[in-house]
């Protein structure tokens, strides 16, 4: 691995990968719009060259002389009307980078999907690589990232040596668009003023980066590997964020009903007002569950580590109190 490109490498995971390829000594060049946000990549040299994941020129073009890709580039929404783009970039997107690997002859291709590719635990176990996906099959985010990853691994079949890392919930540095770090954002604002039944799983940027390189290095072809951090009840994670950026640590309990009947109201709502929705229908579709995973796996083959969940919290913390973002 010398010759690296990244795609979506002004995106969280993106730069955070970028800026470590290069202390490991790669030579970078990260794919980017014209019209991309270049906050999170300030003070990372690397090369850029212009393009879409939905142009397959531009994505040859981008990896010439290339050994490893690292395909990151997605939309992460949860809003419906966004469903037909999100296809596009997530599922086409994804099958124009294999077919540009193969024709470029590209070593190796790490493909950053998601839990939410993943099914949810059933009867209390930790999910894993072999969890089958067993959410409703619409076009939302979760179903996006599950039929991109089918794209990969028809890839794999057609002799394209590609690896899917699936990171859970992402926390820390350069999270400029507030994903993960979003929980420290409404706690630290006090706008999390109750809990729902269930937990998630969080993981630190580090730990994905380093997951990422390792799944490129040791990762069998055709394989998931899980990058998790600690498993958590929701109350946990809210509880324990409170006490490192201040804010309001919910006590109560809200019923899973009133939930999904605010994200319905709340969604209708900002359709016509023309605003983004602070929830939505689709992004509470996972409410009330314990969607814990198991990253034994990647423990086993790659050497990965967690993170502590309280390290993960001061370290994004830090980096928003330092660009004045929090």
């Amino acid at each position: 691995m010398k010759n690296v490109l990244v795609t979506g490498g002004t995106g969280f995971v993106g730069s955070n990968l970028a800026e470590a390829l290069l202390e490991k000594g790669c030579n970078v060049r990260i794919l980017r719009r014209e019209s991309s946000d270049m906050r999170a990549i300030e003070g990372i040299d690397v090369e850029h060259v212009i393009g879409d994941v939905r142009d397959c020129e531009s994505l040859k073009k981008a990896m010439k002389g290339c050994d490893t890709v690292f395909h990151t580039a997605a939309l992460v929404t949860f809003e419906k009307e966004k469903a037909e783009l999100q296809r596009e970039i997530n599922v086409g997107g994804t099958r124009n980078i294999v077919h540009a690997c193969l024709a470029s002859g590209v070593q190796r291709l790490v493909h950053t999907s998601s839990i939410a590719a993943l099914g949810y635990p059933i009867n209390g176990a930790l999910a894993t690589e072999e969890t089958p996906f067993n959410w409703p099959k619409t076009w939302g985010y979760k179903y996006s990232k599950h039929k991109s990853e089918e794209e990969v691994l028809n890839g794999v079949k057609q002799g394209l040596d590609a690896v899917i890392v699936n990171p859970s919930v992402i926390v820390g540095e350069r999270d400029i668009h507030f994903h993960g770090g979003d929980i420290l954002r409404r706690v630290k604002k006090w706008q999390v003023f109750m809990y729902v039944e269930g937990g998630m799983n969080v993981v630190y940027v580090g730990d994905v980066v380093k997951g990422h390189i390792a799944a490129a290095e040791n990762g069998r072809s055709g394989e998931r590997y899980i990058l998790a951090g600690e498993n958590l009840t929701h109350k946990e994670v809210f509880r324990r964020t409170a006490r490192i950026v201040g804010g309001f640590s919910p006590v109560a309990k809200l019923p899973l009903p009133a939930l999904r009947l605010a994200a319905k109201i709340i969604e209708r709502g900002s359709k016509l007002i023309g605003t983004e929705p602070i929830i939505t229908q689709d992004l509470v579709s996972g409410a009330g569950r314990y969607n814990w995973f198991s990253c034994e796996k990647a423990t086993r083959e790659l050497h990965y580590t967690i993170t502590p969940f309280e390290d993960t919290v001061r370290r994004a913390y830090s980096w928003y109190r330092m660009k004045g973002l929090m």
